[in-house]
């Protein structure tokens, strides 16, 4: 039952009720003032048999049931039950006798119209559904020919008879439209971003001797988001050669406007000589203005670099991992070994509660998380050749000490590499302490007295050593721009890690800082100065005194000496990047929000704030999170590599920029096809 109101009580029974609330008049009900009334009242009529009191009597067997008493509306559900399930003995004596023909159908609700279809008056758009059909294809990942695949248009012609199959050159050609629309509405995002561009580089492999250089950038925007679509996937011969990357990267520049406005770049070293970095160095130095003596231009991919150094420490144990492994597998290859092991486990009373994993070799956290199970159970896999005679790969007590050590130090890896998991890709800020806190895990074993764990890790401490020694200073000025550490958190660290050679480390850190900040100060002037006087007069710069082309080199250089002396020679004058370090540090806590917390202080900071754009969007891994733990380089299937470098790059570019809604996109607007 329903509480309701008269006003309501009189609509529902089809009643038109006046303003000044007198009561209706119930009569019955094919009587009643026209509206949109409920099926039901096909089978009944409504009689008023009391004060306030209401009887709806069927048609068939004049049974009555309640309908309104006082100010409670009993609904119409068991009126409709009354009819539908066959409880009037009238319509069920009729179906009996087969004079169905004078019975009514029992009441059916009435469908709803469902906009968009031809039926309710919206005409059909084929042009809309090819649309969606790339866009389906793009985002999944499928076959461009499943538009020519039988079940496919058996499937979409139920659904929209008037739908025409398409062919699979004619998606191909809907999917490269709908790429090069919205690859101008990313342009048109990057033409307006107020700082750098970030590029790393990625290699995929195929079947052929052929690879796949991914290039993806990496900028804030005006409004402080943080973006990183691939711009572009090149195919290029394998291995790489000068050429071959150089024009990797020419390309990628021409096409996106970004001659001049890169900042760093960074790729996996491992699959580059010392020559051919070099070379690229120097030719990203012609088509790019230096900045700090092109120390940006040449980072290495963090993840590869922790990928290589837990393969190393797995390869110097393969004869005990690989003992560990083929154990695991004995066990987990029968469901009555499984259970001999498990029974053990429940004599020895080990408490652990952790499952044996078998590994996957291409991904190296699935090898430790093996190992680090394992390890738990040693205790039982040292006693099961005693449950289970056919097993006899023990491994002896020294050996499962030394797995030990080796799970301690890859745990130390994965928690390096965990921070690129957890996000897509952090700000640049969150990596100087994650890399640094390994440095000394790495400093401490590789020195250790124990002779086993010295071995191990010294050839890994020295491989990270040149990592760290290369990566740290850039990291350094990245964290230097998070409030909540500034430069107190570099010089704790480099104190620590260097001890009393720390000195020079911090100056260089602190320098570079400074230097950058007059180099983006001076990107920054404005055309005219403003006098300080009152009346803010503009003092303009006469190029008219000097013939065009024809300025004093001398005269350009005074002023810039007389400029930079307010920051390097009055000792008066504070900068913003002064105020800023002078600052107290913001108290840490887990939801601080580093560049909600730059686009809301940059009017205090204008020009520090840009170099934080810049910095805090560098990134320090080429590879995606889902590929951080992988131990080969990704391989292009068959399929794909089949379609020519045009479609490969669409496909993959649109996917990339649809997933991660880059851009807003408006699919109302009609689908124009694009030839190619």
């Amino acid at each position: 039952m329903y509480v309701i109101t008269p006003a309501f009580m009189a609509i529902d029974a089809g009643i038109a009720v006046t303003n000044n609330k007198e009561k209706p008049d119930l009569g019955e009900h094919p009587n009643l003032p026209k509206r949109k009334k409920s099926i039901v009242w096909e089978y009944f009529t409504v009689e008023t048999v009391g004060a306030g009191c209401t009887r709806a009597y069927c048609k068939q067997c004049n049974k009555s049931f309640s309908y309104i008493n006082d100010s409670k509306l009993a609904g119409t559900s068991h009126l409709k039950r009354h009819i539908t399930l066959g409880i009037c003995q009238v319509i069920r004596q009729k179906n009996q006798q087969g004079e169905t023909q004078d019975t009514p159908n029992p009441p059916k609700k009435r469908p709803r119209a469902t906009p968009g279809y031809a039926g309710n008056g919206v005409s059909f758009d084929q042009s809309r559904s090819n649309h969606d059909i790339a866009k389906m294809i793009i985002l999944h990942d499928y076959p461009l020919h499943i538009v020519e695949q039988q079940g496919f248009i058996d499937l979409v012609r139920i659904l929209q008879p008037q739908f025409n199959p398409i062919r699979s050159d004619s998606v191909e050609e809907d999917c490269v439209a709908l790429y090069v629309r919205e690859k101008q509405n990313l342009l048109n995002l990057i033409n307006g971003i107020p700082g750098l561009v970030n590029l790393t580089l990625d290699l995929w492999t195929s079947n052929e001797a052929m690879g796949y250089v991914f290039v993806r950038g990496h900028f804030i925007d005006g409004n402080w988001n943080l973006h990183h679509p691939v711009l572009n996937v090149i195919k290029v011969p394998f291995p790489l050669s000068d050429g071959s990357l150089s024009h990797t990267i020419l390309t990628c520049l021409s096409d996106w406007n970004l001659e001049g406005r890169l900042l760093t770049l960074a790729l996996d070293k491992s699959f580059s000589s010392e020559t051919l970095m070099g070379n690229l160095k120097g030719f990203l130095s012609s088509k790019n203005p230096v900045i700090l003596n092109d120390q940006f231009l040449n980072q290495n991919c963090y993840a590869r670099v922790l990928s290589h150094l837990a393969l190393d420490a797995l390869q110097a144990m393969k004869e005990t991992v690989d003992k560990v492994r083929q154990s695991v597998k004995y066990v987990k290859s029968s469901e009555s070994h499984l259970e001999k092991f498990i029974e053990l486990k429940q004599q020895l009373q080990v408490p652990s509660k952790v499952d044996l994993v078998l590994d996957d070799t291409s991904r190296w956290d699935s090898t430790y998380h093996m190992l680090l199970a394992a390890c738990e159970l040693m205790e039982v896999f040292a006693c099961f050749d005693t449950a289970d005679p056919d097993y006899r790969m023990t491994l002896t007590m020294d050996e499962w000490k030394q797995v030990e050590k080796l799970c301690k130090y890859l745990k130390c890896f994965h928690d390096a590499a965990n921070i690129l998991t957890l996000q897509p890709y952090p700000t640049a800020n969150l990596f100087f302490p994650e890399v640094s806190k390994l440095q000394v895990e790495l400093t401490y074993a590789a020195f250790s007295d124990d002779p086993f764990l010295s071995g191990l890790i010294k050839p890994l401490y020295e491989k990270f050593d040149r990592y760290w020694r290369e990566s740290c200073p850039i990291l350094a000025m990245a964290v230097a721009l998070d409030p909540r550490h500034k430069m107190k958190l570099v010089e704790f660290t480099f104190s620590k890690i260097l001890g009393e050679n720390a000195e020079p480390w911090i100056r260089t850190v602190d320098d570079a800082l400074r230097e950058m900040f007059i180099e983006y100060n001076i990107q920054m002037l404005p055309f005219e100065t403003i006098n300080g006087d009152d009346e803010g007069d503009e003092i303009m710069i006469k190029t008219e005194l000097c013939p065009e082309g024809s300025l004093d080199d001398s005269i350009y250089l005074d002023d810039y000496e007389f400029y930079i002396s307010d920051f390097v020679g009055n000792q008066q004058f504070k900068s913003e990047l002064d105020e800023y370090l002078e600052e107290p540090l913001l108290s840490s806590h887990q939801e601080f929000d580093i560049l909600c917390w730059w686009r809301l202080n940059g009017y205090r900071y204008p020009t520090l704030s840009r170099i934080a754009s810049d910095l805090l969007s560098m990134p320090t891994s080429t590879v995606s999170r889902d590929s951080v733990f992988d131990t080969e380089i990704r391989k292009m299937d068959s399929y794909r590599s089949s379609l020519s470098p045009r479609t490969i790059e669409a496909l993959i570019c649109a996917k990339d920029w649809l997933q991660n809604k880059i851009l807003p996109t408006d699919d109302s607007k009609a689908f124009v096809k694009m030839e190619f």
